[in-house]
């Protein structure tokens, strides 16, 4: 009798795990299916591996963050370090401000692995998944996570995990947490979140300032 509560407990502990996994998942689908736009704020916390027995270096910074689907999207970080990234559809261009440097680079070639093809750049489930291998989570934090592995290991991200509220029709994007083959972490957490906004188009051009170092590998 024991032994088989202990199956009958197992056995409910295996489809608890299945159902998070699947929320996860269906939050996913219905986050790239229904969210064609969006912004919010963001802090982002980057930690170093450690090394020689000492603790990594921990950066934190603050900025706000829009996209348009497909393919269009824009990353502007605050203090300490200040950068904008743009994404026209076409020209994937990074602006450092302390160094007035920007580099363009064709979207096509730097997209297919980052974080922006599974939030901000895919039209549908199929493209994320043709780059990305996807697993379910358990809920944790009170969100619903999905782990995202790229399928090539040319790029320098080793996975990242996607959180999202499920508590409304249309899942809110909540958190990033990535890993990249040095071992750093990078976690963002997103607040202020607006669902189908409607962005100007300027929102999502980009001209290099006067005077700016222009690289175009």
């Amino acid at each position: 009798m024991m032994h088989r509560r202990g199956m009958l407990l197992a056995s409910a502990s295996l489809l608890a795990l299945g159902a998070a996994r699947a929320d996860g998942l269906d939050a996913l689908e219905r986050f790239v299916k229904g969210v064609s736009s969006g912004r919010a704020e963001f802090t982002q916390v980057v930690t170093s591996p450690s090394r020689d027995g000492q603790a990594g270096r921990v950066r934190t910074s603050k900025g706000s963050f829009a996209f348009s689907r497909p393919n269009r999207f824009r990353f502007v970080y605050g203090k300490p370090f200040e950068q904008t990234i743009v994404a026209d559809g076409q020209i994937l261009w990074m602006h450092d401000v302390d160094l007035n440097q920007v580099s363009a680079r064709k979207q096509a070639q730097v997209l297919g692995s980052t974080p922006a093809a599974l939030i901000a750049a895919a039209p549908d489930l199929a493209v994320v998944q043709a780059e990305y291998e996807l697993q379910g989570q358990p809920d944790q934090d009170g969100l619903q996570w999905v782990l995202a592995t790229p399928r090539s290991r040319d790029g320098q991200l080793r996975s990242v995990r996607v959180g999202f509220r499920g508590d409304s029709a249309t899942p809110t994007l909540a958190a990033l947490d990535m890993v990249d083959n040095f071992g750093q972490r990078s976690e963002l957490r997103f607040d202020m979140v607006e669902v189908n906004p409607r962005l100007p188009d300027s929102l999502f051009q980009f001209k290099p300032p006067a005077g700016a170092d222009v690289i175009r590998p």
